[in-house]
């Protein structure tokens, strides 16, 4: 009989925003969970409304693991090396404070042009009659330049590098950790704003150029991984490599039709990828972090709509942890 024993660790959490009524985090309760993430509005990320949002949370058993502003980690000002720049890092600092003194240990960073680019949202060959989201590049290259000009690879990295020297002091102060997502689609380049990370070796510099400081790891996106297929990583090696350096912060779980250049968000059951083998993984390295499926897509609104979408999703993500500990431990008991 094995001596050691798989029990799985890992937080499943549904997205929450700081606006979501108690319905909401009562519906998060019944689900079974214990963990949500928050997204605050700029009107609630002061360190009183931020307390009082967990405040309610407590209330329903819930605990927030990690948090952020879309606003401030996502500004163009801030990627782009834009006149305000300074002004947006400030703003980010003082949330990280916020976030640190309420007792949250991991924030959000993505370098990328301000939003996750798509072509539609629309009913796809494998979305089951539902309405998700289709990336198909050729549209997208097509389009024009989304900024005034073009920005180049290293122009970015140096923007980058800026934005870390000045915000990993602040986040070692206030002893809370960036959860760094890729770019989505991982593609070079974007209506002219080259991607920053578009592969697991892109990952592997940003740590580098900041002497693998402690305070940046990575939103681990399994559906970025599956969209880049090759040209972004070995899925499975990248999950042992980076759970092992204690890189992963989050994991954003999902599966997709094909890899570029084209695809459809689908079901976790739908995709081209195994998930559970997918899972298996993250269980045997002994990931112990938040995970949740970031998107979904949305089953029809007389039926709950998002919702239920990721309603399904989250049980079948549940029951894919559950499933993967309990053969991981019979093949312990085998050894």
């Amino acid at each position: 009989m094995g001596t050691s024993m798989f029990e799985s660790k890992i937080k499943v959490q549904i997205p929450i925003l700081s606006s979501d009524s108690d319905e909401k985090l009562l519906f998060a309760k019944q689900m079974g969970l214990k963990n949500v993430f928050v997204m605050f509005r700029d009107e609630d990320s002061n360190y009183d409304s931020v307390m009082r949002f967990f405040e309610r949370c407590a209330k329903f058993d819930l605990t927030v693991n990690d948090a952020g502003n879309v606003n401030m980690y996502k500004h163009p000002s801030i990627h782009l090396g834009l006149p305000e720049r300074d002004e947006w890092i400030a703003k980010y600092n003082d949330f990280n404070r916020v976030l640190g003194k309420a007792g949250i240990r991991v924030g959000y960073i993505t370098w990328d042009q301000g939003r996750v680019s798509t072509t539609r949202f629309a009913v796809g060959e494998h979305t089951r009659g539902a309405v998700g989201r289709i990336v198909d590049m050729e549209e997208l290259n097509k389009r024009p330049l989304f900024f005034d000009r073009e920005y180049e690879k290293e122009e970015m990295w140096n923007n980058f590098k800026y934005f870390m020297d000045r915000v990993l002091p602040v986040c070692e102060e206030a002893d809370i950790r960036l959860a760094l997502h890729p770019n989505d689609p991982p593609v070079p380049t974007l209506e002219g704003v080259c991607n920053l990370i578009q592969s697991a070796e892109d990952y592997k510099r940003a740590f580098d150029m900041v002497g693998n400081s402690p305070y940046l790891g990575m939103k681990f996106c399994v559906g970025c991984w599956l969209e880049g297929g090759d040209r972004f990583g070995n899925l499975l090696e990248d999950i042992k490599y980076f759970v092992e350096r204690k890189k992963v912060h989050i994991v954003h779980f999902r599966n997709v039709s094909n890899t570029l250049p084209y695809f459809e968000e689908t079901l976790l059951e739908d995709g081209y990828m195994d998930m559970y083998k997918v899972m298996k993984q993250f269980v045997e390295c002994g990931y112990d972090g938040a995970m949740h499926c970031d998107h979904v897509p949305d089953f029809t609104e007389g039926c709950g709509g998002k919702e239920s979408a990721f309603a399904y999703s989250t049980g079948y993500l549940k029951a894919l942890i559950h499933g993967a500990t309990a053969e991981l431990n019979a093949e312990t008991g085998k050894k």
